[in-house]
């Protein structure tokens, strides 16, 4: 399969003609051929209205047809080969092993997603039965089920060129919900999208579909983005990227005539608290893995950890070496584009620079492009609690340690965090206390809450929470991965006396679909 530089507006193949735009490839600092034709608004309202036109048909696709059109995408991908590989390995700088594996995440989320849909779960079948006795007042029949909002704009993220992108969890749980997608494609792999796009492009036209249920766009800065969010046919958003892009979306969907969901991840440290008697026995240990885990990738995942938190003792500083002696013995690598490598450095510079903090460990680059230097830094409890910039995500290889006198000071930084994506507590037996002390305000900072194992690593399944309160994410009510992300794209409607001839299948009194269902209280299985 061939990269052309071009957008997929539907079954049509588009080069934009306001300008052009390259991928490139961060370990070589090279631009990448071929040349990407930046589209404009007109592309985007042919793409909207194409997904609009599309919707009320792909929404009633049967079940066993909307599963076998997401395991085509996936068989699809796999069918890339190397050609897709290589390319996203050119575009990242990442590792054939990471990307691979990132593959298989991509597939494996579309198999999960044609696996729910065929069970039919998330439909959310209810029937009330009439009541027409009832004193004072008879019961109406009532039946209620989850349609889709309609068509979804999604926002590739930087750091996974696959799992969080052109076919990642937005599109696939979108797609699975029956709603059309328009994705704008990052510009840090514009080549991987557009291989990947063309996959679903294929997939949507030997599935049967209209072509509106699937569209590529591109373009520079925030005028193709800010166009796709205000366009009256989209009816909700998904975003990975920074605080920064979410909250401009986040601003322009509410302010439109009709304001719609905008489902963005954000900015979350992913705080980890270290327990007396936890550090006492295993202080080397969670060191390691600690330092593991915030290098992983180069620190490039947003569950990569910015934070540690403990109180004072013997155990906490031989942590605090431990983790020192393991920063000194990384290397640096490349991160995935200048842009997010100068994002680093300035804020690995703003820690360095900080009064009160203090470097404990600092790798220098050695020669190369993009490389991104594993940092550590230090600071008392009572010197970042008046001062919440020193808090801020630094996206890549950093973290800083906070050393608390007490529990109470303990106590204190945890109230004092924004949302988080997750949380992390490393204790043995005798710190369950103390640990339960912390857990309600834990629960109402976090998504995930861990403990005994470091943040990054997403198991792709239903009882998943990626998500947080803000800014870890615009709405803690979701998750952007597993099986309850479907629910981000639909919405209930209720059928009062409807003629049985008019009722949709799921509520259908002989259950055709033969899905699970709750008649009058009861679970009433297929």
């Amino acid at each position: 399969m061939k990269i052309k530089g071009a957008m997929l507006i539907g079954k049509s193949e588009v080069v934009g003609t306001q300008g052009t735009i390259h991928a490139f490839n961060p370990a070589a600092a090279a631009e990448l051929e071929p040349a990407f034709g930046v589209g404009s608004e007109a592309e985007i309202d042919r793409a909207c209205t194409l997904a609009k036109q599309a919707f009320d048909s792909f929404r009633e696709t049967s079940l066993a047809d909307r599963a076998r059109f997401l395991r085509r995408i996936g068989q699809g991908i796999l069918d890339l080969g190397d050609t897709l590989i290589e390319r996203a390995q050119a575009e990242t700088g990442l590792p054939k092993g990471r990307i691979e594996g990132e593959r298989g995440r991509t597939v494996g989320q579309l198999e999960m997603f044609a696996s729910i849909v065929e069970k039919g779960l998330w439909i959310g079948a209810v029937l009330d039965s009439e009541l027409p006795e009832r004193k004072p007042q008879p019961r109406p029949d009532l039946r209620q089920r989850k349609v889709p909002l309609g068509p979804v704009a999604v926002f590739a993220a930087s750091n996974f060129p696959l799992a969080f992108s052109v076919a990642g969890g937005d599109t696939a749980s979108a797609l699975a919900a029956g709603c059309p997608v328009i994705v704008k494609s990052h510009s840090s792999h514009l080549g991987t999208s557009e291989l990947v796009g063309r996959v679903i492009q294929q997939a949507v036209a030997e599935c049967g579909l209209p072509e509106g249920v699937f569209s590529l766009v591109l373009g520079k800065g925030n005028v193709i983005g800010q166009a796709l969010v205000s366009h009256p046919a989209i009816k909700a958003v998904g975003f990975t990227g920074s605080r920064q892009g979410g909250v401009s979306l986040m601003k322009t969907a509410a302010s439109r005539p009709e304001p719609i969901p905008v489902y963005a991840e954000m900015s979350s440290i992913n705080p980890l608290f270290l327990f007396p008697s936890a550090l006492e026995k295993n202080a080397e240990s969670i060191a390691k893995g600690f330092v593991d885990s915030m290098t992983l990738g180069v620190g490039q995942f947003c569950t990569n950890p910015g934070i540690v938190i403990g109180i004072e003792s013997s155990g906490f500083d031989r942590f605090r070496h431990a983790a020192e002696r393991e920063v000194a013995a990384r290397a640096s690598a490349t991160m995935l584009s200048p842009a997010i490598h100068t994002a680093y450095q300035r804020g690995v510079e703003r820690l360095a620079s900080a009064e009160s903090v203090e470097t404990l460990a600092k790798v220098e680059p050695g020669e190369g492009n993009c490389l991104g230097s594993p940092a550590l830094f230090s600071v008392a409890a009572k010197h970042i609690l008046s001062r919440p910039e020193l808090a801020a995500e630094v996206f890549g290889p950093s973290s800083i340690v906070i050393s608390c006198t007490t529990a109470e000071e303990m106590r204190a930084i945890a109230e004092w965090l924004e949302g988080q994506l997750t949380v992390s507590l490393f204790t043995e037996e005798e710190d369950l206390e103390m640990a339960r002390q912390l857990m309600p305000v834990l629960e109402r900072k976090a998504g995930r809450i861990i403990f005994n194992g470091y943040p990054t690593g997403v198991e792709v399944c239903w009882s998943m929470v990626h998500g947080g309160p803000f800014p870890a994410t615009s709405d803690s009510r979701t998750t952007s991965v597993g099986g309850r992300a479907i629910e981000r794209f639909l919405r209930p409607v209720c059928y009062q006396g409807v003629p049985s001839a008019l009722l949709p299948e799921s509520l259908q009194d002989s259950n055709p679909l033969k899905i699970p269902r709750i008649r009058d209280t009861k679970i009433e299985q297929s």
